[in-house]
């Protein structure tokens, strides 16, 4: 009877952390389509992305970005989470990203969260 107690104990708790894993990583469908389309949206743009002093241009950004996404999309329910949770600064150094187009330094904050208004009124 103790084996069998000392056995349930482990599973039962690998259940629960399974169970909520899976809760938490869920996104909703039409939130994760319009995060992937401004994804999409970065790696199109030829804008270069500054990440901890070394520049990058838009389709690496767009990958690392997707990456951050990817690992981190427990921290999102909205677009606008994705921005300010992921896509704004470096997790490691805490430097904000900076985003480059046509000779122009924007904090890529907030040149995402402009770029996602101009998607949703197309």
């Amino acid at each position: 009877m103790t084996e069998c107690r000392l056995f349930l104990g482990p599973v039962f708790l690998l259940w629960v952390v399974a169970a909520w894993s899976v809760g938490a990583l869920a996104v909703e469908p039409q939130v994760d389509a319009e995060i992937r389309q401004l994804l999409d949206r970065v790696g199109e743009s030829g804008c270069d992305f500054e990440r901890n002093g070394t520049r990058h241009n838009s389709r690496d950004a767009a990958s690392h970005l997707t990456l951050k996404y990817d690992r981190g999309a427990r921290y999102v329910e909205t677009a606008e989470d994705f921005i300010d949770r992921l896509a704004s600064e470096s997790s490691w150094s805490g430097k904000p990203y900076w985003v480059i187009c046509d000779d122009e330094r924007a904090v890529s904050g907030e040149w995402l969260h402009k770029l996602l208004v101009d998607m949703r009124t197309l």
